[in-house]
């Protein structure tokens, strides 16, 4: 995440050469793509901590530091 990045709430993810970006709320790619299987890893983590990542947008929004979000085990 940005300190006060664009709405709609949404998160970066990059693998290698790889970017995307992820709407927090529904998970949809809104720009960039991953490899399919890197996407599906990233979309399984990001709905274990979906209530984490919009906490930490908000504080990003507020220019705070985002928490530390545990990796995908």
């Amino acid at each position: 995440m940005f300190y006060g990045d664009h709405n709609p709430s949404h998160f970066h993810a990059r693998y290698g050469k790889h970017k995307v970006a992820i709407r927090i709320h529904d998970f949809r790619v809104l720009e960039g793509q991953l490899p399919p299987r890197a996407l599906g890893l990233v979309i399984e983590w990001a709905a274990m901590h979906q209530e984490e990542l919009m906490k930490n947008w908000e504080l990003a929004q507020a220019n705070q530091p985002p928490e530390r979000i545990d990796p995908l085990a």
